[in-house]
């Protein structure tokens, strides 16, 4: 689709507002992937980069999660292995700011119902086919934008379109 920004290509802008994120191709260009954000997810905003990925990555609830919803979570303490039913899905790219790990990620999912809704623990949600795609499409160090709510939308009017 078209899309304008001053990002170089390759660069990964999630707009959590609008659910979407865009994987930026050259001549005003990106790929559009429809996503899943929820509340936590819209709280992180900057910038960040990809160290790496994984392939059907394990997974462990946070201690918040585990807190808030014992019943759901406490059984899981020890963590999950990769699987069609482990909440990060197929794969998994892991975001950090310098050296220091966010705890979001570009995931899959497994609650296909989720994309495109503002239901999410804090991550970035994909099917499970658009994150197995954007990973092979992904370069380690790639740097990733997360948009405010008064950025939404960015990218997605020409310029000259405000003139």
């Amino acid at each position: 689709m078209d899309y304008w920004t001053d990002e170089k290509p390759g660069t990964i802008i999630v707009d959590p507002w609008q659910r979407f994120l865009y994987y930026v191709q050259p001549g005003n260009r990106a790929i559009r992937y429809a996503v899943a954000v929820g509340d936590q997810g819209r709280a992180f905003s900057g910038t960040a980069h990809i160290p790496y990925s994984r392939d059907w990555p394990s997974w462990i609830p946070t201690q918040n999660m585990i807190r808030e919803f014992p019943e759901q979570y406490a059984h899981l303490s020890g963590g999950m292995e990769g699987g069609l039913m482990n909440p990060l899905g197929a794969r998994a790219l892991y975001l950090h700011k310098g050296n220091r790990d966010t705890y979001y990620r570009i995931h899959g999912t497994t609650d296909m119902g989720s994309i495109g809704n503002a239901t999410s623990a804090g991550c970035i949600r994909m099917f499970h086919q658009d994150v197995i795609e954007l990973e092979t499409l992904v370069r380690s160090g790639a740097r990733v934008v997360v948009l405010t709510e008064e950025e939404s939308g960015k990218g997605t009017t020409s310029p000259a379109q405000g003139v």
